[in-house]
């Protein structure tokens, strides 16, 4: 059951902070938010009416979705979905969000997000890659940089996010840098090893300055430092895509 008679209670009688109240709770903001606006659009306040039930309430906060035909609730556009994806920063929450802004009466984050994958399942098939565990980590640069603030200045510097993903497991490692040059490159590889206590068979950059001096589909030039140092043996072989060159560690 839940718990919105305490929520309402915290928050109107006590007035706590929405922090305050998911805390004494136990649930999250958001939850908290979402009782009080449902409450709002439902004209309550508090004292709550004396014979208004714990079961009563929830009804009133969460009526029944309408029974309507497909058409009248909106059928979302897959196609334009499944394009939208594809771009930065955009995930099928928020794609649901929207659709149901312009479907009031439209159909639950569930059933959006089951259909979605039903309509991707009849896509063309694509080949399927397995991975060995320990054997490949995929390491690159996120598209987006993160803002870190001088507290003295004020002065807002750029910071690059280096990831690093084990093929297998998905295992992440992550940090901010100052610059995607060699010695932050180089340094964020061997701080990945040591978070992930040892190294894997195979390191697989993408095509970035630091461990590709020049992109090829065959023969790839990679940074001389990278195949010759000791960070790693001169050998490497290259993945099925013919883009990305794979790196054996020492």
């Amino acid at each position: 059951m839940r718990k919105i008679k305490e929520v309402l209670r915290l928050k109107w009688e006590r007035g706590l902070s929405n922090r305050q109240v998911a805390a004494a709770c136990g649930i999250s903001r958001p939850t908290v938010s979402e009782y009080l606006r449902r409450a709002a659009e439902a004209e309550l306040g508090w004292p709550l009416p004396e014979d208004l039930s714990e079961a009563q309430l929830e009804q009133r906060l969460f009526p029944p979705p309408p029974d309507l035909p497909a058409q009248a609730r909106g059928i979302p556009d897959w196609k334009r979905i499944h394009d939208e994806l594809r771009g930065k920063n955009v995930t099928l929450f928020l794609l649901w969000q929207e659709y149901r802004e312009a479907n009031p009466d439209g159909y639950q984050y569930s059933w959006f997000c089951e259909h979605y994958r039903a309509w991707q399942g009849k896509l063309d098939l694509v080949m399927r890659q397995d991975h060995r565990a320990g054997e490949k980590l995929f390491v690159d640069y996120a598209g987006h940089t993160v803002p870190v603030i001088d507290r003295t200045t004020g002065e807002i510097h750029e910071a690059q996010v280096f990831v690093a993903v084990m093929g297998a497991s998905n295992y992440t490692c992550a940090e901010a840098t100052w610059s995607q040059t060699l010695p932050d490159w180089i340094g964020s590889h061997i701080r990945a090893f040591e978070f992930l206590g040892g190294v894997p068979e195979l390191v697989v950059p993408d095509n970035l300055r630091s461990g590709v001096s020049k992109a090829h589909r065959y023969e790839p030039d990679l940074n001389p430092y990278m195949v010759s140092s000791p960070f790693a043996r001169s050998q490497h072989s290259m993945s099925g895509t013919g883009l990305r060159p794979y790196i054996r560690p020492v």
